[in-house]
């Protein structure tokens, strides 16, 4: 279940631990792609991802945040022209294949039917297309704590995540983890969400409260139609006519022929 596009502008626009939590995510997105890498390029974002979306306002072609009707929207980015979109989960006004990057977060993890987002997910996405999926980690702090929007709906692991991309024909790339500060509003730790940041990118073992996934959309070759394994001793009665076998003639044979 989505949460409500009200409850999720509270915590990321008005609130501290909100605020620390969209810049840990945020980074971490830009190093992944750089405002330089999506020169010229569409970039939309699913669920409740406009927060990651700002750096790529002034260098990709166009820009959508698409909210699921579940959701609710909000008019984004405050002050510019508005570039928000209501949609329904599985079916985004969008054509097949105009899409060359994509971020979704909270979108995959409260869907009720994930399988089928997944599904649009791909059918967006351009030959070549990259998307980053951005879940709670079922072994960080933040999925335990019903204060965050990430403590709402389904966990993940890397591995069940990148299981689940694969079955939908996405190929699993970069993977990073984000939030390494515990999810708490108390000064010393919103302080310190910056140091907890460097130390969690440096020490591998500690678990992030959150998981981001990069994948590339696999575009499988057609096969052709019929049957396309070959035989291996085929038939050769379709071949033509084939010349007669002349086996030798004895000698005794070839006397009473000559005779």
């Amino acid at each position: 279940m989505h949460l409500d596009v009200l409850d999720l502008r509270e915590f990321y626009y008005r609130s501290l631990l909100g605020r620390a939590a969209q810049k840990g995510v945020r980074d971490r997105v830009v190093q992944l792609w750089s405002p330089q890498d999506v020169q010229g390029q569409s970039v939309v974002g699913f669920g409740f991802a406009v927060p990651l979306l700002r750096p790529y306002l002034s260098t990709a072609r166009r820009v959508v945040g698409l909210m699921p009707a579940q959701q609710g929207v909000m008019s984004w980015p405050a002050g510019e022209a508005n570039v928000a979109v209501l949609a329904e989960e599985t079916m985004w006004p969008l054509e097949t294949g105009s899409v060359d990057r994509l971020i979704v977060m909270h979108g995959l993890e409260t869907s009720d039917r994930p399988k089928t987002l997944l599904d649009e997910c791909w059918r967006v996405l351009g030959p070549g297309g990259k998307a980053i999926f951005i879940v709670p980690n079922r072994a960080g702090l933040w999925a335990r704590r019903d204060g965050t929007p990430f403590g709402f709906g389904r966990p993940y692991s890397t591995s069940q995540l990148e299981a689940q991309l694969k079955a939908h024909d996405f190929i699993p790339g970069r993977h990073l983890s984000a939030l390494f500060a515990p999810p708490s509003d108390k000064r010393f730790w919103l302080r310190s969400t910056s140091f907890w940041e460097r130390f969690g990118r440096a020490a591998p073992w500690l678990a992030g409260g959150v998981l981001l996934v990069e994948v590339k959309k696999q575009v499988l070759a057609p096969r052709p139609p019929g049957l396309v394994s070959r035989a291996r001793k085929p038939l050769r009665v379709l071949e033509g006519l084939v010349a007669p076998e002349v086996k030798p003639i004895g000698r005794s044979k070839r006397r009473s022929l000559q005779r």
